[in-house]
């Protein structure tokens, strides 16, 4: 396994900070809030064994304020991990986050020992602790087992002021990126670039090229690619996903956009 845990690097009030953990896993702090998204830490997923170090140690994670789980695939809502969250935040200041889920994922973290359990459908938005966060639409699927298929799925958007950050959860390329970006302009995109080969993968996950074609129809200044380099869910190599999407922004004139995070590594977003 490589990568080394970095701090955990803390911003102001006022900026918006985006810390790539690894996989899909983000910390986001904005608003003064921090927010994990999708936090995995464990090193094997039944099948699955992680190849690179995760990019923050929980137990040297600074309190969480939310957590938001965008479906219930193992490699993306992870029961010792949000167990570990939730110790780490209570032992910290007593508390515990609250958690935002798709609709028929609730059950799966009920009882976990968070603060409170909030659950979204597509398009409807909450205020949480000053936030405004909204489920967004996208193209996968949210089953945990195989038979719970009633589960939902989604990505976000969270927004404090002019500061707001898409995060796409899985996907396909679909038509709804332009209609988020119209709806609901995020300025950071957290875009999805691995597991799509087989071709056949890309009924439920964007290539690089994918997912390039949906940043600009979204129309957001930012784009941070994720879901590459962590675990081996496609054939294509491991570091083959970063390359693609740098030549295909080359190619579109757009290479200025596109902010790569080493794990651990955090974006600093200051307001315009």
């Amino acid at each position: 396994m490589t990568g080394t845990p970095q701090p955990a690097v803390l911003v102001g009030p006022d900026e918006l900070g985006v810390t790539f953990i690894g996989h899909s896993s983000f910390m986001v702090q904005i608003g003064g809030r921090r927010v994990l998204i999708d936090p995995v830490f464990a090193n094997h997923l039944i099948l699955l064994r992680r190849q690179r170090r995760a990019g923050l140690r929980i137990d040297e994670l600074p309190p969480i304020d939310i957590v938001l789980l965008t479906h219930a695939h193992m490699d993306h809502l992870n029961i010792t991990s949000l167990r570990r969250i939730i110790r780490s935040t209570r032992r910290q200041t007593g508390q515990t986050p609250e958690v935002v889920v798709p609709e028929g994922v609730e059950d799966l973290v009920a009882g976990l020992g968070f603060r409170k359990v909030r659950r979204l459908a597509w398009w409807h938005m909450a205020e949480v602790q000053g936030l405004e966060i909204t489920m967004t639409p996208c193209k996968h699927w949210g089953a945990r087992m195989f038979r719970d298929t009633y589960r939902g799925y989604g990505g976000y958007v969270i927004r404090f002021g002019k500061q707001s950050v898409y995060h796409s959860g899985d996907t396909a390329y679909f038509t709804g990126f332009r209609e988020i970006g119209e709806r609901l302009t995020p300025r950071v995109a957290l875009m999805p670039i691995g597991a799509y080969f087989p071709d056949s993968y890309r009924v439920v996950h964007t290539s690089p090229e994918d997912a390039l074609r949906g940043f600009v129809e979204m129309d957001a200044e930012r784009m941070v690619p994720m879901h590459f380099g962590t675990f081996q869910l496609g054939r294509e190599p491991m570091d083959e996903p970063v390359k693609r999407l740098l030549e295909e922004a080359k190619r579109l004139g757009i290479s200025q956009k596109i902010k790569v995070l080493e794990e651990g590594e955090t974006m600093r977003v200051f307001p315009h």
